[in-house]
């Protein structure tokens, strides 16, 4: 596991999420589980999504951290590139706390590949991952949640990276822009805030699970600090964009990647 649990929620010193329920889609680990973490410190109970048996133990071990902070956790399971499987986990959330406020659209799935190279099973699945799942996990979200609440998609900085070997990822997420603003203006009038969290290079498993040591090398030279994000660097974000005081931040794609491209 990279990153520090423990700096991802140093610097929470309230519980102004307390009676907030949380669903968090690909939560077992990585930033996920942080992002897990950091609102139940902040009180809310969480619901962990993970995405089949593979994943189960670290589920588990997201949601015994969600409840060593004093929330609830409640496990689901299931590929949300099937709308039911989204349906169902709204379901399952409702059925357990009765409602859902905040909405954190993290499921995703990276490819490296040279645009000549990819298949169409793997163009079929980072599309049903990245795009479908997300598109139908905001549509759900939208019917479910209350007024006054957050949802966050989790996006890439790569939208606005001239790069190779990403085309497919990047144009799996890059909707997310056009589905935020589209939603946030649907439903700004609940309160409802709707945004896009563009993180770029995380020192995660997710991460280097497509990069060797040069490419590595080379992404973290590409920030003016040198180095690769930490999850602590994002989760703040996260933590201002699922609180009240976010209220007039909606429709935005916020990038967070310490200069490593801007917009």
């Amino acid at each position: 596991m990279f990153g520090s649990s423990k700096k991802t929620t140093e610097a929470v010193n309230s519980r102004d999420l307390e009676g907030k329920v949380a669903v968090i889609t690909g939560s077992a680990r990585n930033m996920g589980r942080h992002f897990a973490e950091i609102l139940s410190a902040c009180g809310a109970d969480i619901v962990v999504h993970h995405h089949s048996a593979g994943s189960a133990a670290d589920a588990e071990e997201t949601a015994r951290l969600v409840e060593d902070k004093g929330a609830k956790a409640l496990i689901t399971s299931g590929d949300l590139s099937d709308p039911s499987n989204v349906r169902a986990v709204f379901a399952a959330a409702k059925e357990a706390f009765g409602r859902v406020d905040i909405v954190i659209n993290n499921a995703g799935m990276v490819l490296k590949r040279a645009f000549t190279e990819v298949t169409e099973d793997e163009f079929d699945r980072a599309f049903g991952t990245n795009t479908k799942a997300a598109f139908f996990t905001m549509q759900e979200a939208a019917r479910s949640i209350e007024d006054d609440g957050r949802i966050i998609n989790i996006g890439t900085s790569l939208l606005a990276a001239t790069t190779g070997m990403y085309g497919v990822y990047a144009g799996s997420k890059a909707p997310l822009e056009d589905f935020t603003r589209a939603l946030a203006k649907e439903i700004g009038g609940r309160g409802v805030t709707v945004n896009t969290v563009a993180p770029g290079p995380i020192d995660t498993a997710f991460f280097h699970g497509e990069e060797d040591e040069h490419s590595t090398a080379y992404l973290a030279n590409m920030s003016p600090q040198g180095r690769l994000g930490r999850v602590d660097d994002v989760t703040p974000v996260i933590g201002f964009l699922a609180s009240e005081e976010s209220r007039w931040v909606t429709a935005q794609t916020i990038f967070v990647n310490g200069g490593f491209v801007a917009r």
